[in-house]
């Protein structure tokens, strides 16, 4: 080792000398802002470059911005750009080399050119369009039919935002006297979490979409400087694709967002949100008036046209009248004639058609009777032939038991009382014993 080490002060301390010494002047360097914070009235930066079609950084330096600096820089970035310096902006600043021995090195921002950034955004903003029409999706919701009778309402926006308020009392308290139904889908409506906030409620609401005809996106009161949350195309393409119509309120008459050019409408503010929505329904409103009166007027020219032809029908009645009667008279006259000579006719060919039969029927009933005589006679002999007093008479008899016939002993028993009849009487036994007789 030759000569005294330096000290950690005396090293940076040389540093900051050929710092000073060779970078002098100041420079214009485009980066992107990895990180934007403001504290105590600095503005502390990150700065990055990317590689070209990817996200990985080639690279990085902090920068700073003073107080006294950032104090007239601020207002007049945000009046142009229309949105405060925050991650992921491009950006075009004006910097001098600063090294500092206890802070090391920083870049210190002196100026910051708007325009370069409104630049930047508007060619991502054309980009973003341009991928929308490429996807046919950018005129998807002026394509649709907005409902006549809009009265369900979901409505998207801060919960406490003041504009909300103004456009709930807007369309409740119309001067008309309509009726509306009003659901909020809370979300928050700026900074970094408007994408995946308003897309989470446009889902929700996907889910009842049958419950809505319309929705509103609205932005309550303010300045117009975080509008950059609506330029995405996450966002833009969920509208896009949106199956209610949707109505945005959400800037001033100047700034307009992705958002806004793929509503079905879009508006200057919540109130005139809400004043779209009575002004549809108040235009159907009067229509329905004007067809009621139309309608009321046809009636009462059909009316009066169906009045006149009754009139006219009502003095042509009597003589059609007569007209008809006489010629039913005759018709009828004519009728009563065939009938009485058709009666005739048909009464004389029945009377002839009875004498017939009343004289061939006498010999049937004749033959009939006497065949039904001899039958008779015949049912009387074998009557006769089967009367047990006959068979009683050749010398059979017939035993009973509890007045039945006996035909086998064997459903007699020892003791029972059998009455056995004959031709001159009868007379009661005992059983004593059965015996059945087999057959030879």
């Amino acid at each position: 080792m030759e000569g005294k080490p330096l000290t950690l002060y005396e090293l940076n301390s040389l540093v900051r000398g050929v710092i000073e010494s060779t970078l002098n002047a100041g420079y214009w360097v485009e980066a992107e802002l990895s990180e934007a914070r403001e504290v105590r009235g600095h503005c502390y930066m990150e700065l990055i470059q990317k590689e070209p079609f990817s996200s990985t950084p080639v690279a990085r330096a902090s920068a700073k911005c003073w107080k006294n600096r950032w104090g007239a820089l601020r207002p007049k970035f945000e009046r142009v750009t229309g949105q405060p310096l925050h991650a992921g902006l491009k950006v075009l600043l004006w910097v001098t080399a600063s090294f500092h021995e206890a802070y090391g090195f920083a870049w210190i921002v002196q100026d910051i050119d708007p325009t370069y950034t409104l630049g930047d955004m508007a060619r991502k903003r054309m980009e973003i369009i341009r991928q929308l029409k490429a996807e046919g999706v950018f005129e998807l919701q002026k394509e649709l039919l907005f409902p006549m009778f809009a009265q369900h309402v979901a409505v998207i926006s801060s919960e406490n935002a003041a504009g909300y308020g103004d456009f709930c009392n807007q369309l409740h308290n119309n001067s008309h006297g309509l009726w509306f139904s009003t659901t909020l889908f809370p979300a928050v409506m700026q900074g970094d979490q408007v994408e995946p906030s308003v897309i989470d409620a446009l889902n929700r609401i996907y889910d009842e979409a049958d419950r809505f005809d319309v929705v509103v996106i609205i932005r309550g009161g303010g300045a117009t400087a975080d509008l950059s949350g609506f330029d995405t195309l996450a966002l833009a393409e969920n509208v896009a694709n949106f199956p209610i119509p949707i109505i945005t309120g959400i800037g001033h008459e100047r700034d307009e967002s992705v958002l806004d050019m793929v509503a079905y409408q879009r508006v200057k503010t919540p109130t005139a949100a809400a004043a779209y929505i009575i002004d549809n329904l108040m235009a159907v409103s009067l229509l329905l008036d004007r067809c009621q009166e139309t309608i009321v007027q046809r009636i009462g020219q059909r009316l009066s046209l169906e009045h006149a032809r009754l009139d006219r029908a009502t003095a042509r009645i009597p003589t059609l009248f007569s007209l008809v009667k006489a010629r039913q008279e005759s018709r009828l006259d004519r009728l009563s004639t065939a009938i009485a000579s058709h009666m005739r006719e048909l009464l004389a060919k029945e009377q002839f058609r009875l004498d017939r039969l009343a004289l061939g029927m006498a010999p049937l009933v004749q033959k009939k009777m006497d065949g039904e005589k001899h039958r008779i006679e015949q049912l009387a002999l074998r009557a006769k032939s089967l009367d047990p007093n006959v068979l009683l008479a050749r010398g059979y008899s017939i035993t009973l038991v509890n007045g039945r016939i006996v035909r086998d002993p064997d459903t007699l028993q020892v003791g029972d009382v059998v009455e056995t009849r004959v031709e001159k009487g009868s007379f009661l036994s005992t059983v004593k014993e059965t015996h059945t007789q087999q057959p030879s």
